[in-house]
């Protein structure tokens, strides 16, 4: 262990543990004042204690060492000084904590010593009333998860994602909040998964929508190929659902498959679960890429076919113009001798010569297609 602390104390100074337990929760500070630990609580028996209600980090850790169970603490978006003492306590490695505090980590799992941490990215719907170039339709967080023998630490950045509902529900199954800080892990990981879920849903009504566009008829005014700017968008916010999700795959495998001292038995056999819903749903993000790639060619096909109708068009027209421009240029030469200059119905006969041969003209193009 002293080890540890002397590799700490040179990676991350910062993380050192001070001759206080707690600086940042000083008993004698303001309660209004804000504090990075949304929640801490002692569960022992698949209880929660109501008497731990107000402890702070370190007395939790203290009654757990003394009366068994394990500590639950949630945090959201501590600081270094905040996270520091909690570091020290738990004895977290200053890479891991790292992460935590910084955030903006790939979904991952990693083990240090008698510690897993573990990397979950958050995707949260942003509901739209119409979906343009600019619509934002998925929204990032990030939880990590420290998973001790008797304690879970919740690190949680961004303003959705909270834990608090899943914490509420996790307390009312008490045979499975028993198997101590493993269900905790799981339970997460379920809710992490199951936002996907849901979220993978609402992308599919987009692109469906999308689809639709593309492929009807387009409105008055509008020209073949603008949604171009939206598909876009929406491929670009369907990557950032596939960086969630796709990394997580490999992590969840694990904890489902591999034996590992800090995961219940028990509770290995429902993280396979969860890894079969983490890969039904990287299953439909990869066909939603793909398929907003073909929706996308499909646009840029009709935007470039209506393209070429507009220059048929142009082309057919510059046809019936050059009859009578070419009529018109030859009876403009100054010429003395020229024929039917001195007819009387030479005018008359030339402007309807003029008009029967565009007709002609006018007729064959439209019926080839041209017009």
């Amino acid at each position: 262990m002293s080890m540890i602390r002397d590799l700490r104390a040179a990676v991350r100074p910062s993380l050192r543990k001070s001759s206080a337990p707690y600086s940042s929760y000083d008993p004698t500070r303001d309660p209004s004042a804000s504090s990075a630990v949304v929640d801490c609580a002692v569960y022992r028996d698949g209880r929660r204690l109501e008497s731990s209600a107000c402890l702070t980090p370190h007395e939790a850790m203290l009654r757990v060492r003394e009366e068994g169970g394990f500590a639950w603490i949630g945090l959201h978006e501590p600081t270094e000084a905040e996270f520091a003492g909690i570091a020290a306590e738990f004895g977290l490695h200053p890479l891991a904590v790292e992460d935590a505090v910084h955030a903006h980590q790939r979904p991952k799992l990693e083990r240090y010593d008698d510690t897993l941490f573990t990397v979950f990215k958050t995707i949260h719907y942003v509901e739209h009333a119409e979906l343009t170039a600019t619509s934002e339709v998925v929204e990032t967080g990030e939880v990590m998860c420290f998973t001790g023998r008797d304690f879970v630490i919740t690190v949680r950045h961004g303003g959705k994602g909270s834990l608090r509902a899943l914490r509420h529900g996790l307390q009312k199954d008490a045979e499975l909040l028993a198997k101590g800080p493993s269900a905790v892990l799981h339970a997460i990981a379920d809710h992490v998964v199951d936002g996907y879920i849901a979220v993978a849903s609402a992308v599919q009504d987009d692109i469906d929508e999308v689809e639709i566009d593309v492929f009807s008829a387009p409105a008055k005014g509008s020209p073949r190929g603008s949604d171009a700017g939206r598909i876009y968008q929406l491929k670009r916010e369907v990557l950032e659902f596939k960086r969630a999700v796709s990394p997580l795959l490999r992590p969840m495998q694990l904890l489902s498959e591999r034996p590992m001292r800090l995961i219940d038995p028990d509770i290995q056999k429902y993280f396979r679960d969860v890894a079969d819903h983490l890969a039904r749903v990287q299953e439909e993000v990869i066909g939603f890429d793909e398929l907003l790639n073909s929706i996308l060619q499909a646009n840029l096909a009709q935007a470039t076919v209506a393209q070429n109708e507009d220059m048929r068009k142009i082309t057919s027209w510059a046809a019936i113009i050059a009859v009578p421009t070419a009529v018109c240029g030859i009876y403009g030469m100054n010429f003395d001798h020229m024929p039917e200059l001195q007819w009387k119905y030479g005018y008359p006969a030339v402007l309807t010569g003029i008009a029967v041969v565009c007709f002609a003209i006018h007729r064959t193009l439209k019926r080839n297609g041209w017009l």
